[in-house]
């Protein structure tokens, strides 16, 4: 077995994610060198995936709104994105020499839409503030003296440095880089990990073969979807297993708890602009030979997709009734079988938690160890939410690790630490 060739840094971060990268300026805005080690051959690769569509940064609604939709035990998630506002995010942004654009429903945009202007920009910064990047370096583990081990083009490497910040993302979309496989490593050196779990995720339903045959693929706009207290006007798509997009990730967490309790389901109105009593009164009016189809495409004003899923969840006796019927077509129930495979979720849950974790993101049984991004065990919509904290974690390990460094300096400063300030 070849014995692995060993390099001492000062500062290494794990992972070439937002998260990584946001940590990685913290250290080189302190004027501290870094190396980043990425197991990929080019790195941000589920980022520059998530901007193949448009790159939704982050979001501009009210502040309280904003950290209301970041769900995690202790609830210092919200108080790690209080530090780093969307604002910041759009001025940081601005930095770069790139221009934010803010949609009808405030989600905020690079200009050009797509992240690799960004991230190539953002790449030039780091580069020339110190930060050395290492792609197709795996991280396999620690050796006995605790060691950073990977396995690299030129064989094994063990690299010891005075700080690390881990940034290795969830475990969902394998192929861009993020396979969770790092959480092994942790368990073995007894670092809390809770299991991960789907989320933004696809949900599973039984569908008739007509429903599946007919709609697959069609979107289900103008509706309101509520799962347990979580409600949203947002829209889903009917997929060959089930039901997708935005409306349906809105709603995934208490769909996934509800799953895991034992039943879900999603309830849909399929008529949020009407009330019951208004649609009641419609659709009591006579309909003489009319068929109970163009009855509701008259009355209610309910077609395709919508008038679809209403038959395929209604018994026929409520379609007989007026009342029942308003009732159905209000709250639609749809029974939620499962969720998609792990790996196909935009992203999880689970990870390290927070009470393994200092302020600073320090894992508290290992100094000058840190931790960012979808690694840690927290839980947000789509929508710009997803990006923000693994921006606003990454600088809060980031500024952590700067903390760590300029506290164990020496006083005459030989350990080449310079402070230059607070970090944007």
């Amino acid at each position: 077995m070849t014995s692995p060739s060993h390099e001492i840094a000062r500062a290494v971060i794990i992972g070439a994610g937002p998260a990584g990268l946001m940590a990685a300026e913290m250290l080189t805005d302190h004027g501290i060198a870094v190396d980043i080690y990425d197991a990929m051959p080019s790195p941000a690769r589920k980022f520059l995936m998530a901007g193949k569509s448009g790159l939704n940064i982050t979001h501009t609604e009210g502040l309280e709104m904003f950290l209301a939709r970041y769900s995690e035990d202790e609830g210092r998630l919200a108080e790690i994105v209080a530090d780093f506002t969307p604002h910041m995010i759009i001025r940081w942004m601005e930095e770069l020499g790139i221009e934010a654009q803010t949609g009808p429903t405030g989600r905020v945009f690079p200009s050009m839409m797509k992240a690799s202007p960004l991230l190539r920009a953002w790449l030039r910064r780091l580069e020339d503030g110190g930060a050395t990047l290492h792609t197709r370096h795996r991280w396999t583990g620690w050796d006995e003296d605790g060691a950073l081990l990977f396995e690299t083009p030129d064989g094994p490497k063990a690299v010891t440095a005075e700080v690390v910040i881990f940034a290795l993302g969830g475990a969902s979309w394998s192929r861009l880089g993020s396979d969770g496989a790092w959480a092994e490593h942790f368990a073995k050196e007894d670092i809390p990990v809770t299991p991960f779990m789907p989320s933004n995720s696809g949900f599973l339903v039984d569908w008739s073969a007509h429903m599946n045959e007919t709609y697959a693929g069609a979107p289900v706009k103008n509706i309101r979807l509520t799962a347990g207290d979580v409600s949203t006007r947002a829209e889903f798509v009917i997929t060959e297993r089930g039901v997708e997009s935005g409306g349906i990730y809105m709603v995934s967490a208490p769909l996934r708890e509800a799953l895991a309790a034992g039943e879900a389901l999603l309830n849909i109105d399929l008529l949020p602009d009407v009330s019951e009593e208004a649609l009641t009164e419609r659709l009591s009016r006579p309909r003489g030979r009319q068929s109970m189809s163009n009855h509701l495409r008259k009355a209610a004003r309910l077609t395709g997709v919508k008038k679809a899923l209403l038959y395929e969840f209604t018994p026929k006796e409520v379609l007989e009734d007026a009342a029942a019927l308003a009732k159905a077509i209000k709250s639609l129930p749809l029974r939620i079988t499962g969720m998609v495979p792990l790996d196909e979720a935009i992203s999880t849950t689970g990870g390290v938690p927070f009470a393994a974790l200092t302020e600073e993101l320090m894992l508290e049984d290992r100094p000058g160890t840190f931790c960012a991004g979808e690694m840690l065990g927290w839980d947000a919509p789509t929508g710009g939410y997803l990006l923000t904290a693994c921006f606003a974690t990454g600088r809060r390990a980031g500024q952590g690790a700067c903390s760590w460094l300029l506290d164990s300096a020496a006083p005459n400063g030989q350990n080449g630490v310079t402070d230059k300030g607070d970090a944007a």
